[in-house]
């Protein structure tokens, strides 16, 4: 089993269970941090003594409050984590149950098991920390199911992705084709624009742009 575990989450009802959870399964070593900055200084500092973690327990979110962070959530820390540690197994419990933000969480962050916070997800914790231990891929609780093989949103791209973001904000398509020119995104023409908005209506049977927007969300792209 896991000897030294380290638990970034910010509500206490919640890291105590979790903290629970792994003193029953005997771990050794067991740390927990509210902020992501104090999560990674933590991995920086036993890496740097050469006692280094073996498993890393995040949340998505985290509240902000009154002191400065540098990383704001569970994905800016994983994505931080991986280019000091890739070898630190890591597990993602959290209430997000969108299958393409998953799915982006195991193919692009490269997480070992990803649980949903719910009535049995502590026991189902356990579950993913002992398969992560075995090695075993892509572990998900039992709450969620779907394939990670179907292509579908895997197509999308994060073009695609910042088109979406910017017409939920309420953006034309003049508006996107300048923010796009200011960020060196192309294509960046309005007709370019359109075409693609045109060809996610039609990927999703979306009737217009607002039904485009409410699917996106659904799917939890944007």
């Amino acid at each position: 089993m896991f000897k030294k575990v380290l638990v970034a989450e910010d509500l206490d009802t919640i890291s105590i269970a979790i903290i629970q959870a792994l003193e029953d399964l005997k771990i050794a070593v067991i740390d927990h941090v509210k902020y992501c900055d104090d999560a990674l200084l933590k991995i920086k500092k036993a890496l740097k003594e050469d006692d280094p973690y073996d498993l890393l327990i995040t949340d998505l979110s985290f509240k902000s409050d009154s002191r400065t962070v540098k990383l704001s959530n569970g994905e800016e820390l994983i994505e931080a984590v991986n280019k000091i540690d890739p070898e630190i197994k890591k597990i993602v419990f959290s209430i997000e149950d969108k299958s393409y933000r998953i799915k982006t969480l195991f193919n692009d962050f490269g997480i070992n098991a990803y649980v949903s916070k719910g009535r049995n997800s502590i026991n189902e914790l356990k579950k993913a920390i002992e398969k992560a231990y075995r090695n075993e891929e892509k572990i998900l609780s039992s709450d969620l199911s779907f394939n990670f093989n179907d292509k579908k949103l895997l197509e999308i791209e994060s073009y695609d992705i910042s088109i979406l973001k910017l017409l939920a904000q309420g953006y034309t398509l003049d508006q996107i084709s300048n923010e796009f020119k200011a960020k060196s995104i192309t294509p960046n023409g309005t007709s370019s624009i359109e075409k693609r908005i045109n060809k996610l209506k039609i990927y999703f049977k979306a009737n217009n742009n607002v039904h485009l927007i409410a699917i996106a969300k659904d799917f939890g792209l944007i």
